[in-house]
């Protein structure tokens, strides 16, 4: 859009700005301040009392005594400002016909500035600060206009007074407490913006990685319930020839349990194996996509690998060990494998231990590390890595097997991981591929 027709479209769009923000009923509150609470607001309304007092012995010493309507004017005008904190609208308008008013009933005996006195182009001004604060900038300019000409109105028919007018003064006032709201306003309205605008990123960037990581976790118990499908098809297809002279039955049925297992493997394939396509080209260019998912058998090569990265890691194992469902293994190995990653990514210096409990309730892995040394480079994170997602990777594995995972910062600086993962003594496991040949 060129700057023409943007200021074309502005044009068009003035009225229905001026008639939403300058509308009398219109309710916007002054909100309280982030530090200071309520204390502007009282402090407003002692500023208001102290020149409404001001203002009116202003009048006193030239009107004797001061009429009901002056004296009413007055008030109105130190009211308006403490109106403005809820409606600051109505408290503009109250305002400016009370200022015009007033210097229509007082211009042939006041001797102070005239039209306006200074006390009401103080009140006045805090008036138009206050709708500068809450309104868009075409209607704070608007409203300026509209009080210049007020003043101006007053003035042009009559007689030049024996004193100079406040006209210019007020006018200066007037113009930098307008500039002053807006220019507060647009601050206020980029900062919230800009934190919505975090706060929407955070959000996206942690539902992104919360797909990512359930789309890795399908990808891998793809493989791992495809590898046993397969392993059921082809023991249903060897167990006939495992028998000597087999009944019609038992070959029928072995081929419907081997027709089934082919039939929810290819469907499987269909459904999950697209999955396949998003894995990174690194992944792919180092053959992670065909590797064989680990499990907890293979905690000792990843130790090694993190020592020889620089990590001072240890391990330990309470309980007797027993063969877990593939799923429980992976997420495991996968749990202790990120809380590695991050003790490197964000605590350099420091040592881990990785401990494995086998109860009868299931498995419960921990790992913990010391305090870091040094400060950490968050640009160690790697490519396509957020910090702090790790965590919620870690997460979904647990949850998704049923487990808890708790994690938070140690009494001595260092950081604590402990998840469980549920597999109870005599539940079922899913067929291992040594078994049954």
């Amino acid at each position: 859009m060129t700057d023409t027709a943007r200021w074309e479209a502005a044009l068009r769009a003035a009225p229905g700005v001026l008639r939403a923000d300058l509308r009398p009923g219109r309710r916007d509150p002054l909100p309280r301040h982030r530090y200071l609470s309520w204390l502007p607001h009282a402090h407003a309304v002692l500023f208001c009392l102290l020149v409404g007092i001001w203002n009116l012995n202003s009048y006193a010493r030239f009107l004797e005594p001061v009429p009901g309507a002056v004296s009413l004017l007055v008030l109105l005008l130190a009211g308006a400002p403490v109106l403005a904190l809820s409606r600051p609208a109505a408290a503009w308008w109250l305002s400016t016909a009370a200022l015009w008013v007033l210097g229509l009933l007082t211009e042939s005996v006041f001797a102070g500035p005239w039209p306006w006195s200074v006390p009401s182009i103080a009140l006045h001004t805090l008036v138009l600060l206050l709708l500068a604060l809450r309104v868009r900038p075409v209607a704070a300019a608007a409203a300026l206009g509209i009080t210049l000409l007020t003043g101006a109105g007053a003035l042009l028919p009559h007689a030049p007074v024996p004193h100079p007018p406040a006209l210019a003064v007020g006018a200066t006032f007037f113009a930098a407490a307008t500039v002053v709201g807006c220019s507060l306003r647009a601050t206020r309205v980029s900062r919230t913006r800009l934190v919505a605008q975090e706060e929407l990123t955070a959000g996206e960037r942690a539902r992104r990685a919360l797909l990512e990581e359930r789309g890795r976790i399908a990808r891998e118990l793809h493989d791992v319930v495809a590898h046993h499908m397969s392993v059921i098809s082809i023991q249903a297809q060897v167990a006939p020839h495992l028998v000597a002279d087999p009944s019609p039955e038992l070959r029928e049925n072995l081929a419907g349990i081997r027709q089934n297992a082919v039939d929810a493997l290819t469907e499987l394939r269909r459904v999950l194996g697209v999955l396949r396509g998003e894995d990174a080209p690194g992944d792919a260019a180092a053959g992670v996509r065909h590797a064989p998912q680990p499990t907890l058998d293979r905690l000792g090569e990843l130790l090694a690998n993190v020592r020889a990265a620089g990590l001072d890691a240890t391990a330990e194992s309470r309980g007797e060990r027993r063969p877990l469902s593939p799923g429980t293994e992976l997420s495991a190995y996968r749990i202790v494998q990120e809380a590695l990653s991050n003790v490197m990514r964000h605590a350099p210096g420091a040592s881990a231990t990785v401990e494995t409990h086998y109860h009868r309730e299931g498995l419960t892995v921990r790992v913990t590390n010391t305090a870091p040394d040094r400060p950490s480079d968050t640009r160690t994170a790697g490519p396509g890595r957020e910090p702090g997602h790790g965590l919620l990777g870690m997460r979904e594995r647990t949850t998704m097997l049923g487990g808890e995972l708790a994690a938070g910062p140690t009494p001595e600086g260092g950081w604590d991981v402990t998840a469980f993962l549920p597999a109870p003594v005599g539940s079922p496991r899913p067929l291992d591929p040594k078994d049954g040949s």
